[in-house]
This record gives structure tokens, C-alpha cells and sequence, in this order.
């Protein structure tokens, strides 16, 4: 407890086993038959917290079972994996991000059908804010489900997007895919559960081309996948690809754009929408996987995203996705049954989301 006081900590302890619970009862609706595994580090002071968050709500609890991944070997790991059946779930705290051999873990639990949560790179957030990132687990049913599949609805029936940020404008003059959800909710899905903090709703435009405009970038993840913030950048974007930059663009984006343009097209691609209110750009955690899903907007640079696929791409050749974090004024929509585009209807507005 060298990085914070004894009292925070314990607090942090409590409200984490709270929102675990929620967890566990509404998203993941462990029941007590179902066996558990708990695969844990204690590497770093956030996943100290965490561990003893879950072992507060499996206390007295004969299904449950943990194991430190550093004590044992990964050949006992997986006999222990492998003494799990169908459904049952396994909890991983990870300070980094734990592999056996050439497979992550957690691709190699759901293929065995078991329910999977998922805490990694805990060690890139900064113990001030520890308290962020407990609150991110707070697992608002009825919110997540209310704004996530109105949202999802509103970008799947779009037959156009516009993003407004500062003086400028990004627009997808076109359909977008099927929107996808992150929002705790399994039901009818092969996998359940999957990597915590949750809170997103995201698309991309069926026809890239589609994409043009500018618009100003605020956030990145430097080379060790760690957030940066930045003076917001501008950059332009001309069927699909990034063509150009502000004069004041920093180093490292500079650096990244080049380095995606020298292997594949520099495409937006992902166009996602977080909905976690834990996490806002004052209060940003370090990990780029938790902060993504930030209240506000983030983009896709490079032609990896293999949730949708477009012809024009092969999946196993596509090297980068890098996400950016725009800033947001407004975003619009034009309904798909608006034949003649006359309606511009409002997706955020404010700094919240109109629903």
C-alpha cells in the first residue's frame, strides 16, 4: 500500500466488490453450481485491489478457486482450465496481460464454452485514478441497455453521419454497418463475458469511401499503449483516408501515420461510440483498451478492423488499428427512411447522447 493511503484502498476494495456483484449477477448470471477460477498476479497495487474485491464476494464459497499465474507453471494453468466444464467462469486479473505460449487466454477459454471476465494492463493506469477505473465497473443495467441499443439502432438505420468538432466537419455521406455492442449484455451469444470495463456501441461506413472531412484529434496511445493527450490536432480525411495534418500534429501521430501509410492505407475505419461515465478526458485512465470506452467518440486508423469485412482488404494482411479520440461538438444523423435527407436528427449533443 506504499501508493496510496490504507483508508482509499479499502475503499476501493469495497466499492470494487460492490460493482463486481452487479457483474456477476447481471451480466455474467453466475449461479453458485457454476465453478470459478480466478487467475490472478499481484504485480501492481490496482491488481492487489481488484483481487481482493472479488475475494469479498467469494468468500465462503466452495466453487470457487484461485491460482497465481507466477506460481505456477502454464502447464498446470491449463490442467486447471481444463477442469472446468462448459459454463463455467473464469476471472483474470492481470497487471499485464497473461499468455500461454503463442494464444491469449481468453480466445482459448471461449473456445471451451466458459464465461470469461477479463481485467489486463492494469500497471498503465496511475494510482490517481485507481478510483476511475473501480467506478468503470459500475455495471447501470438499465442504462447500458437503454442508450446502447438506441444508439445501436440510430447508426444502423443512418443514411448519414456527421461529426462536428470545433469548426469543422466529418461526414460519411452513406450507410453504415450494422452497429455492434459492448454493453454487458450476452444474451443469445456464443461467448459470454469478455474484457472489463465495458461501454460502447461502434460501426464504420459500409462504403469507406464514403468518409470525408475534418476533424480534430485530442488522444492517442503512445508505443506502449499508453493514452496521451495532446493539444487538439487536425486532420483531413479525403475518401476514406487521412491525406493531411495540422501544423501543430505532435511527433508520435506523425510517426504513426507514416508508419501505417508505409504498409496499407491510412483508412478510418471504426467509428465508435463509449458509454462509460467513469471515463472522461479530464479523468482518463492510461490503458487505451479501458479508455476506449470513454464518454464521447473514437475513430480507427489503418485497415485492421475485423469485425466487418470489405473486399478490398484481406483480415490476415491488415497490420494497424490505432485509435484516435476526436473532439465532439455534435454528431447528426440522417434516418435511412428519410428518402429525401431532409431530417437531421441528433446523436450527441451538449457533451451527452440524445435519446
Amino acid at each position: 500500500m506504499a501508493e496510496i493511503n490504507e483508508t482509499k484502498y479499502h475503499d476501493l476494495i469495497a466499492n470494487g466488490a460492490m460493482y463486481i456483484k452487479d457483474i456477476l449477477d447481471l451480466s455474467i448470471k453466475r449461479t453458485q453450481e457454476e465453478q470459478v477460477l480466478v487467475i490472478y498476479d499481484e504485480e501492481y497495487e490496482l491488481s492487489r485491489i481488484l483481487l481482493e474485491s472479488y475475494k469479498l464476494n467469494f468468500a465462503n464459497d466452495n466453487n470457487v478457486y484461485f491460482v497465481n499465474f507466477n506460481t505456477l507453471t502454464k502447464e498446470k494453468i491449463l490442467r486447471e482450465i481444463d477442469n472446468l466444464n462448459a459454463g463455467d467462469l473464469v476471472v483474470m486479473i492481470q497487471s499485464t496481460n497473461f499468455r500461454l505460449d503463442d494464444f491469449r487466454i481468453r480466445l482459448h477459454l471461449f473456445s471451451k464454452k466458459l464465461k470469461v471476465i477479463e481485467h489486463m494492463h492494469l500497471n498503465r493506469n496511475t494510482p490517481d485514478v485507481y478510483d476511475v477505473y473501480i467506478k468503470s465497473l459500475k455495471y447501470d443495467k438499465e442504462y447500458y441497455h437503454k442508450y446502447g441499443h438506441n444508439i445501436k439502432k440510430k447508426l444502423s438505420n443512418a443514411s448519414k453521419l456527421i461529426i462536428n468538432s470545433n469548426d469543422v466537419a466529418l461526414k460519411v455521406d452513406g450507410e453504415l454497418e450494422e452497429a455492434k455492442l459492448n454493453i454487458g449484455d450476452y444474451t443469445n451469444m456464443d461467448n459470454i463475458g469478455g474484457t472489463f470495463p465495458i461501454g460502447e456501441v461502434f460501426s464504420e461506413a459500409k462504403n469507406l469511401e464514403d468518409m470525408n472531412g475534418e476533424v480534430f484529434i485530442y488522444a492517442l496511445a503512445d508505443d506502449d499503449f499508453v493514452i496521451q493527450m495532446y493539444e487538439p490536432f487536425k486532420i483531413m480525411i479525403k475518401g476514406g483516408e487521412v491525406v493531411a495534418y495540422g501544423d501543430n500534429a505532435p511527433e508520435h501521430f506523425i510517426n504513426i501515420y507514416n508508419e501505417v501509410r508505409s504498409y496499407e492505407r491510412p483508412l478510418i475505419r471504426e467509428i465508435g461510440f463509449g458509454l462509460n461515465r467513469a471515463i472522461t478526458r479530464e479523468r482518463p485512465l492510461g490503458d487505451i483498451t479501458a479508455f476506449e470506452r470513454i464518454y464521447g467518440m473514437h475513430l480507427s486508423l489503418g485497415e485492421k478492423h475485423t469485425v466487418y469485412k470489405k473486399e478490398d482488404i484481406t483480415s490476415k494482411k491488415s497490420r494497424y488499428h490505432v485509435d484516435l479520440f476526436p473532439l465532439v461538438d455534435e454528431a447528426t444523423y440522417y434516418n435511412r427512411s428519410d428518402i429525401q435527407n431532409k431530417n437531421e436528427l441528433f446523436l450527441f449533443k451538449d457533451g451527452e447522447y440524445v435519446v
